[in-house]
This record gives C-alpha cells, structure tokens and sequence, in this order.
C-alpha cells in the first residue's frame, strides 16, 4: 500500500467510522509484500512512549496516536480479550512495529 493510498483510506474510514484509540480497521490487503498485516490498530506511539499522546499548543492541544499493522488473528485476539492484553503480547515479544514480516503475536 502506498503512502498516500493508506492516508487517503485511514481518512475515508476515519469520516464514516470516527477512529479513536484502540479502534481498529481493515486494509483490505497486506500492509506491504509479504506482510501478514492486514489490518491497523489506533494505537499510543509505542517507540516514544506517553508522553508524546498529547502535544500542548498555544491554542489547545493535539491529540498524537498511531497507526499499527497488526493481524488478522491480533484483531481476533483483541476482540477475545482486549486491547491491553493484546499490546503486553507485543510487549512481551518485543516486537519491532516498523517489520512488515513480524510474526503475529496472538
């Protein structure tokens, strides 16, 4: 998937769908060739910890979540339990979020 087919896609879903953290939404195909990643994860930026979720601004604020690839079976998983078990399953393995050949995790 292109850059820019993916944020036209995320912003397509977002307007019918309002995506907010922990939400998750399906790609319609693997993230990159040879991805099992089929699907993304509304997410807090992992690599930078919380911190950086929210962004202070002379007017407000904003608001910083990610989008992780993840699995189908990851959205199955989640779906059975939850979010937070799902991302100490990607905590426990370590996983490297930017690995579009990632083994899944659930």
């Amino acid at each position: 998937m292109s850059v820019k087919t993916g944020q036209a896609q995320v912003a397509y879903y977002h307007a019918a769908h309002r995506l907010d953290h922990w939400h998750t939404m399906p790609i319609g195909g693997p993230w990159l060739p040879g991805s099992a990643c089929d699907h993304l994860l509304v997410s807090l930026p992992y690599l930078h910890g919380p911190d950086l979720e929210v962004c202070e601004l002379p007017t407000g604020h904003a608001r910083l979540l990610w989008l992780l690839p993840i699995t189908a079976d990851e959205k199955a998983f989640r779906q059975q339990h939850d979010t937070e078990a799902l991302e100490q399953r990607f905590d426990d393995a370590a996983i490297d979020p930017t690995d579009p050949l990632r083994g899944s995790v659930a």
